[in-house]
């Protein structure tokens, strides 16, 4: 299994200046990982996409370090102002920077659900056949440059396990498959470790990722924390620290001989770079265990 960080677990300290964008590639480094995974990117005055792009992959030659993923929002309902082939082509273009960066996984998403003003079935198997041609249209494209194509159980509304296996196995394509985020589940207060059963077959990129989770019947913590999908309390943590069951879901996919990436995102209050160093400890301590 190979260690990585999302770019997003950092985000804080480049969108407050403390670091440039490109430094996150050094300090994942120096953490001793295997590989970064990108998201969009915080850029320069003047500065592109392309241009990140080109300069982040060479930048992560030098110092020898993979580019595991780019992740990227899409809306296959709502997007481009609810015109499918304006939001396919727009996505397309994502995995033109995704090759460019050299990243061998793309993450999209695939909707937030009906807008209210919606009239007709609001529910997720009406949406299903849209989703299914706009997954299935960006992953045959990104087939001819090597990149694989995945949603992730993320959104609410395509979160849920049964609802990412079906959407999966409607595209039914072997560049398509599933960015699992171990954590994302209580979301939709649904058990981490028995969706991570059901879902490894698809994966082929594994987020690490843990919450503190207090019941809704208590009053609302204040500030950090945010509602599921039932009105329970959630805060991101530093792996180990929190709710979510990061041994047992760590063993469901070593057992089932998963060998891709294993990604932190880090959503916690605490300092970014402390919050990913602990976390790679705890993770590296657990399989050791395992």
């Amino acid at each position: 299994m190979k260690f990585g960080v999302s770019s997003y677990s950092l985000i804080n300290l480049v969108r407050s200046g403390q670091i440039k964008q490109l430094d996150v590639i050094y300090i994942v480094k120096e953490m001793g990982c295997d590989l970064i995974e990108f998201v969009p990117f915080i850029l320069e005055e003047g500065e592109t996409n392309e241009d990140f792009a080109i300069r982040a992959r060479e930048e992560c030659l030098k110092v020898g370090l993979e580019i595991g993923s780019y992740t990227v929002g899409a809306d296959f309902i709502n997007g481009s102002d609810g015109d499918l082939d304006a939001e396919i082509q727009r996505v397309k273009g994502e995995v033109d920077i995704a090759r460019l960066l050299g990243a061998k996984t793309m993450r999209h998403d695939a909707t937030i659900g009906f807008p209210k003003e919606h009239k007709g079935p609001r529910d997720f198997d009406a949406a299903l056949p849209r989703l299914i041609e706009g997954c299935r249209a960006v992953t045959e494209y990104a087939q001819q440059f090597g990149i694989k194509t995945m949603i992730e159980n993320h959104g609410f509304f395509c979160q849920d396990s049964d609802r990412v296996e079906k959407l999966i196995n409607g595209v039914n394509h072997p560049n398509f498959g599933l960015l699992l985020d171990m954590g994302n589940f209580v979301c939709v207060d649904e058990s981490p470790e028995i969706a991570m059963g059901k879902l490894i077959p698809y994966a082929f990129h594994v987020h690490a990722k843990d919450f503190h989770i207090k019941s809704g019947i208590h009053p609302d913590p204040g500030k950090g924390w945010f509602r599921s999908r039932a009105g329970n309390y959630l805060r991101g943590a530093i792996i180990g620290h929190g709710d979510v069951a990061i041994p047992q879901c760590l063993r469901i996919i070593k057992d089932a001989g998963y060998e891709g990436a294993l990604s932190i995102e880090f959503e916690g209050l605490e300092n970014p770079r402390m919050g990913v160093e602990i976390g790679l400890e705890n993770l590296r301590r657990y399989l050791k265990l395992l």
